[in-house]
């Protein structure tokens, strides 16, 4: 028997062994943290609510933010825990992303006047270099490398000038230079700018000599908003802001006097700002100030900027209004109403300068369109030139000047325009600075969902036109074109683009010289209506290769305040998500730009309702017709988009799988009550005063932070915040704090802070490392 019983004992002494060793199990998904719960109540009119959170925002209560350094800490590691898995991923979206940066070593050429300006990158420094060259010594500037760092090794000349070198005022700042204005005197002899204190939270005004280098004894004022050269050179005005930030006083300073700063203009209505702008020509100072009541326009004769100001336009209401000069005449371009009734567009207006009648008469340039918006002016001495829109089509048109004055309205194609060739799929044209008033040559950033952003000048003379500088992705290699696509192989046509009504000569463009991506990536657009009938637009971008058949996650993306467009740029980040067969969607809903001031005023304060709405709605749509799979839905939302975003996945929880919310603006409610960072006029307007009735019950209804549904499953949210932002820290981190407290949650679907110190937006790795996270948190809940 012991044959039969020795197989048995060993399987049985096996079995014994093999209890002894547990099979492995998962780890426990780890616990978010859980921040003291403080309750406190408010009230307000007849409403009252608790906040256990609120103490998030007690800046000056030193026990408070003890508490709140430990619970960002937590919140750090419990990121980093939930993420833990996607190191990889993470490292390979890095490195995709960082590859497709531009290696711009030099920003794009500037001529103006006799110098050519422009910044670029010294090897192994942080920031930029300003610089500048005579064009006589360098007609055929291409970038900083030809001649190297501006030296011509034919002549054995340095024809090179640094003006500005920004390592070393990040020295004078503490290790960080953060410009927000920059001004080159007419005669090109100074430089005023201002760089970021961090010390006392203000930007500081410097001028700099550009002969010497040296810095100028005076002006060297704090807290400034504005600036704008006068005298041709001599004189320069500048706009300082009170303690609550708010742009309040105007002075001129005369360069090289040790005389005092002259005071022009003191606003003391604490409703009133104050901004200056000098008019292309610098023949004139134009002063806004501006309040929700009424807006106002003041000239200053630059020539003589201590002879006082002219009251050229007033009206009533919070109106967009610039005044330019040309020849003896001012150019006002507004959205103001006529006639006491409110329009949902702008238009031009013009009177002479040496006008005498009180109140100045001011006459409409063009006769109304309908069909044709004028989205922006610019202004040369020889051209005035428009941005238009025709529906969703964006275009750029030339004039000649002058202008016919005293005649009266006359229509667009009365004047002869000349539509300057663009690619298909425009989203966006942004003017170029521009400052050079005598050149016949105006630049523009033409920006699409299917083509990194192109640099262009168009010669308004000859029609000529050069892309000064774009990325190509088309190569192996990212590289940078400079005026590799001209206007010099293309045919010229008897017809413009198609349905237009303007007929002249242009030339056909050729969308190959754009370096678009449309082969490879389709833009499609939709009209989706939302729950009342309203129309939104809704524009799709996926990849035409990589689009997964019966799998399409998606991601939606919305702003929706302000009057704003949209951002719709092509963005190199977003590569890695449509190469991965998902759909990225932009919905234009109301309280963004693109459908004028009716489309934006539908769409704030008591009528906020209808942006979440809108939005809800083309997430729907994208469901429902099967271009994005449903349960495989992203939202994305910054700052005033994040609170959009919020609030429809507090309608509609089950309709998001994740969302990343960027910077957002979650708690309304709180932050409009009591506001603890300084908020303008136009913060109020887009979202409401709460000492109005009416306002205050909306901002309850629309705000994030007072509206999370309980017991309900939301879907994964990575909210992304900085100490630096604009809106504080504890909006993010009050709302997900009450969402785990109130909702469903479980590991799948993890809500997660992620805190960054530093402003990632001035550096591109950062960035490149930011963005790999959002992808990889996307991609992780959609394959959960």
């Amino acid at each position: 028997m012991r044959h039969l019983l020795t197989p048995l004992r060993c399987r049985r002494l096996f079995l014994l062994r093999s209890a002894r060793f547990k099979v492995p199990t998962a780890p426990a998904p780890p616990t978010p943290p859980k921040p003291p719960r403080k309750p406190q109540s408010f009230t307000f009119h007849d409403s009252t609510w608790e906040d256990p959170y609120s103490w998030m925002s007690s800046l000056s209560d030193k026990v408070a933010m003890r508490h709140m350094d430990v619970y960002m800490e937590q919140e750090e590691k419990y990121t980093e825990a939930v993420m833990s898995g996607t190191e990889r991923l993470q490292s390979k979206l890095q490195s995709e992303m960082s590859s497709r940066l531009a290696f711009e070593l030099s920003t794009p050429p500037l001529r103006w006047g006799p110098w050519i300006y422009y910044r670029r990158i010294e090897e192994g420094k942080q920031y930029p270099v300003l610089c500048r060259r005579l064009a006589s010594l360098n007609e055929e500037f291409i970038s900083h490398k030809s001649p190297s760092a501006g030296f011509d090794f034919t002549s054995g000349k340095r024809i090179e000038q640094k003006l500005l070198d920004y390592n070393l005022e990040a020295e004078r700042f503490g290790g960080y230079a953060y410009e927000e204005l920059s001004e080159v005197s007419p005669d090109h002899r100074f430089l005023a700018y201002t760089m970021y204190d961090k010390d006392n939270d203000y930007f500081k005004l410097s001028v700099r000599n550009l002969n010497s280098g040296s810095l100028c004894s005076k002006p060297q004022a704090g807290r400034v908003s504005n600036l704008a050269w006068a005298k041709d050179g001599q004189a320069l005005l500048y706009v300082l802001t009170d303690n609550n930030k708010r742009p309040y006083r105007i002075y001129c300073s005369m360069i090289g006097s040790t005389d005092e700063d002259v005071l022009l203009l003191e606003e003391s209505d604490d409703n009133v700002h104050v901004n200056i702008r000098h008019t292309k020509d610098f023949q004139f100072v134009t002063v806004n100030t501006f309040s929700i009541t009424s807006s106002k326009v003041f000239v200053i004769n630059a020539a003589d900027p201590l002879s006082g100001m002219t009251l050229v336009w007033e009206c009533e209401g919070l109106s967009h209004c610039i005044v330019e000069h040309h020849q003896g005449c001012l150019y006002l371009f507004t959205d103001a109403a006529k006639q006491g009734q409110s329009v949902d567009y702008h238009y031009l207006l013009c009177s002479p300068v040496d006008a005498s009648s009180s109140p100045r008469k001011w006459e409409n340039v063009f006769s109304d369109d309908q069909d044709l918006i004028i989205e922006d002016v610019d202004f040369s001495d020889t051209h005035l030139v428009l941005i238009t829109r025709e529906g969703r089509k964006f275009r750029i048109c030339s004039i000649s000047l002058p202008l016919p004055v005293g005649k009266g309205a006359v229509h667009l194609k009365e004047l002869n325009p000349y539509f300057l060739p663009l690619p298909q799929h425009v989203s966006q044209i942004s003017p170029g600075p521009n400052y050079d008033y005598y050149s016949s040559t105006m630049r523009f950033t033409i920006s699409s969902p299917v083509m990194p952003d192109a640099v262009v000048d168009y010669d308004l003379l000859n029609r000529k036109w050069n892309i000064i500088q774009q990325q190509n992705f088309l190569h192996e290699r990212t590289r940078i074109l400079y005026g590799t696509a001209s206007a010099a192989s293309i045919v010229e046509s008897d017809s413009n683009t198609k349905n237009s009504n303007y007929k002249n000569k242009v030339m056909v463009d050729d969308h190959h010289m754009w370096n678009e991506l449309s082969e490879f990536y389709a833009c499609e657009y939709y009209d989706v209506s939302s729950f009342d009938g309203v129309v939104v637009p809704l524009t799709i971008v996926y990849s035409r290769k990589n689009k997964k058949e019966n799998q399409y996650p998606g991601l939606l993306h919305v702003h929706g305040a302000y009057g704003e467009l949209l951002d719709k740029r092509w963005r190199s980040e977003l590569k890695s998500l449509l190469d991965r067969g998902w759909v990225v969607a932009y919905a234009d809903v109301r309280g963004g730009g693109g459908g004028g001031k009716k489309w934006h005023n539908d769409g704030r304060r008591t009528r906020k309702e209808n942006s979440i709405q809108d939005y809800i709605s083309c997430a729907k749509f994208l469901i429902d017709k099967g271009i994005v799979q449903d349960n495989q839905l992203a939202g994305w939302g910054y700052s005033a988009g994040g609170l959009l975003v919020a609030s429809a996945i507090n309608c509609c929880p089950d309709l998001f799988r994740a969302a990343i919310l960027e910077v957002p603006f979650l708690d309304p409610t709180n932050t409009l009550l009591y506001p603890i960072l300084p908020l303008t006029a136009v913060d109020y307007e887009e979202f409401g005063y709460p000492g109005d009735v009416d306002d205050f019950h909306a901002i309850q209804k629309f705000s994030p932070y007072d509206n999370i549904q309980k017991d309900a499953l939301y879907p994964a949210v990575l909210v992304t915040s900085s100490f630096n932002t604009r809106f504080g820290v504890w909006e993010a981190a009050k709302w997900v704090a009450r969402v785990r407290e109130l909702a469903i949650y479980g590991p799948k679907r993890p809500i997660l802070l992620n805190l960054t110190t530093d402003i990632v937006e001035e550096n591109r790795y950062l960035q490149c490392k930011e963005s790999a996270l959002e992808t990889a948190f996307l991609i992780k809940v959609m394959e959960s």
